[in-house]
């Protein structure tokens, strides 16, 4: 059936890297049902050359997979681009969770995972890179250096470009959104994960150190208030007056 005139209609697509073909006919037939357009890379050179060729909405990436890794695969897919990256790790492996979190991956889920768990962490992570549309009627925030376009998704320091992951971008959102009030762990978690932070959860730190990292000379911008936080301040501590 034909789309309405002057209406586009699609369908997100994911790309599931993984070396398990059995788990990846399942998981193709299963997030088909759920609205998606699934291909699967059998290997991590094979994924590679997909998303450099045709990048997905989202990547769903297995960590433990001969010849390349999961790690090594992320590594390349950052190296060529912000496509959104959702690992599948080992449950409890928390090492593996925390080092993929570093090397730029949006999110992860633990195997076996909940499909329905799975979908919902999917549309999470695709939400905050859709809606362009509304968002270019937001302002541009500009705050001691540091220049935030909602409307591209841009983030430039100095007119420098500075290159944020998918959940970078969000965070940094939000916090200069925000500026001068804390934002707690717990608030950005359920924004942009739906889920309540754990205690034992980094994942939030992780994201905020890369982002002090990037803006530099501007991280000090991004402060950490102990109990409350994170704060985006309105000025440097040097730049401030007594």
């Amino acid at each position: 059936m034909l789309a309405p005139t002057g209406s586009v209609t699609s369908r997100p697509s994911i790309l599931y890297i993984d070396d398990d073909a059995q788990l990846g006919a399942l998981m193709r037939d299963y997030l088909s049902s759920q609205g998606f357009d699934v291909d699967f890379a059998p290997d991590g050179a094979s994924g590679i050359r997909t998303v450099s060729l045709r990048p997905p909405s989202l990547v769903l990436l297995d960590v433990m997979m001969p010849g390349l890794d999961g790690f090594a695969v992320l590594d390349a897919i950052r190296r060529a681009g912000d496509t959104p990256v959702l690992m599948v790790t080992a449950r409890g492996d928390t090492p593996d969770r925390i080092h993929g979190l570093e090397a730029g991956a949006d999110d992860y889920i633990p195997k076996p995972f909940d499909p329905a768990e799975l979908v919902a962490r999917i549309h999470a992570v695709l939400r905050r890179t859709t809606g362009v549309t509304a968002r270019e009627r937001l302002p541009v925030i500009e705050i001691g250096g540091v220049r935030l376009d909602p409307g591209s998704r841009t983030v430039t320091c100095d007119q420098r470009p500075i290159t944020l992951t998918s959940i970078e971008y969000s965070i940094l959102e939000l916090l200069m959104s925000s500026a001068g009030r804390a934002v707690s762990r717990d608030e950005i978690c359920l924004r942009f994960y739906q889920r309540p932070v754990s205690p034992f959860d980094r994942s939030i730190d992780v994201h905020v150190s890369h982002i002090r990292q990037k803006l530099r000379p501007y991280g000090s911008l991004v402060q950490t208030v102990r109990g409350a936080g994170y704060l985006f301040a309105l000025a440097r501590p040097a730049d401030r007056h007594p």
